[in-house]
């Protein structure tokens, strides 16, 4: 399975929520702990080494906020 890492504009991030909806591994939640400067609840990664890389997270963020990347496991040529 791919492995990937989920990088988030939290300045931008308007905590709608959608994202953590789609999320097939849930390790997206609302970080109620901050706001961010517009006054928003951001985004934050709970579980980040569980991160499958599907980008489902990056595909329904309405203001394209979520950017995934995914590690390619290289085949060793021995």
């Amino acid at each position: 399975m791919a492995k990937g890492r989920i990088i988030i504009d939290l300045n931008r991030c308007k905590g709608c929520n959608l994202c953590t909806y789609y999320c097939p591994v849930h390790i997206l939640k609302l970080d109620e702990t901050t706001t961010n400067d517009r006054g928003y609840t951001p985004l934050m990664v709970t579980e980040p080494e569980k991160c499958i890389a599907c980008a489902f997270c990056a595909t329904m963020c309405p203001d394209s906020v979520i950017t995934v990347e995914r590690f390619v496991k290289e085949a060793n040529n021995e």
